[in-house]
């Protein structure tokens, strides 16, 4: 136990220590390619922790996770089963938080073109309408539009404003909008406000239709995920016990470990992919 209580101090020492020093900034240049975990990242709103921060933080619970349970257990083949889970839960949480924000902004989408569509129909024009979302705009999408009002009036450069705009939103719906837009205002044209209403109402049809789409696969999903998952939890109890310990601490016991870890991955993944509703991508990015 005092092993444990003093890896726990360490952790949060370096914890702290890291604090203190700035994070890389996850900027991108337009068609540069990125990192997978940068466009999670990117996706779930986490600007301040890069792909690798986030590969370290995996690490580091996975190896927490690994000595927490050789202190509690004594059995390495337990702790490393769980270590493994353990080590993805920082992924799991950031992928979590991906698809959070993407269901927020399909809800926020069409109010915001709605209120960009009335402020040029009051006579703004294209960079001032856009600027007027970051205060009378949707909550949540604020903060992206007021970044986009200080990159214009510090640049004057409608474009890269836009460019900065898309890679700050990191959404497809955003990359539409956004294309849109620097269309309309290249080529000139007097349907924008048509263009937008109609957009607005597609928005609320497909948003719509998808949370009636995930309400009813959100009982099938969680019921397999509870299927995963509860084989584990007896491991956990069982794991109270001397005897259990030292059966699962043989080489016999770690074959049957790693055979039903096995299992449970390659099951989960197979549910993901048959429950898995098709996912916007960013192709205007």
């Amino acid at each position: 136990m005092s092993a444990a209580l003093g890896m726990i101090l360490g952790i949060g020492l370096f914890l702290i220590w890291w604090s203190f020093w700035d994070r890389p900034s996850t900027g991108r240049t337009p068609g540069q390619k990125h990192h997978p975990l940068e466009d999670l990242l990117l996706r779930a709103g986490v600007e301040r922790v890069s792909s690798q921060g986030l590969v370290a933080s995996c690490v580091a619970v996975g190896l927490f996770v690994l000595l927490l349970g050789i202190v509690l257990t004594g059995s390495p083949p337990i702790a490393l089963c769980f270590a493994l889970f353990g080590g993805f839960l920082p992924l799991t949480l950031v992928r979590w938080r991906a698809a959070k924000r993407a269901a927020s902004l399909r809800e926020l989408w069409p109010d915001a073109v709605d209120h960009l569509r009335s402020a040029i129909r009051a006579g703004l024009s294209l960079p001032e309408a856009l600027v007027q979302l970051g205060y009378k705009g949707p909550v949540e999408l604020r903060p992206a539009f007021r970044a986009f009002a200080s990159d214009y009036r510090a640049g004057g450069r409608f474009d890269d404003a836009l460019n900065r705009l898309k890679e700050r939103l990191a959404d497809p719906v955003a990359d539409r909008i956004v294309e849109a837009l620097r269309l309309t205002r290249e080529v000139g044209g007097s349907d924008l406000g048509r263009l937008l209403g109609t957009l607005s109402e597609f928005l609320r049809d497909s948003a719509r239709t998808r949370s009636e789409l995930e309400a009813r696969q959100s009982w099938t999903v969680n019921a397999a995920r509870l299927a995963v998952a509860a084989p584990w939890f007896v491991l956990m109890l069982l794991a109270t016990r001397p005897e259990a310990v030292r059966a699962y601490s043989s080489a016999g016991g770690a074959m049957v470990l790693l055979g039903g870890l096995a299992v449970s991955v390659l099951c989960y993944r197979v549910m993901l992919r048959v429950g898995a509703l098709p996912q916007d991508e960013r192709v205007l990015r």
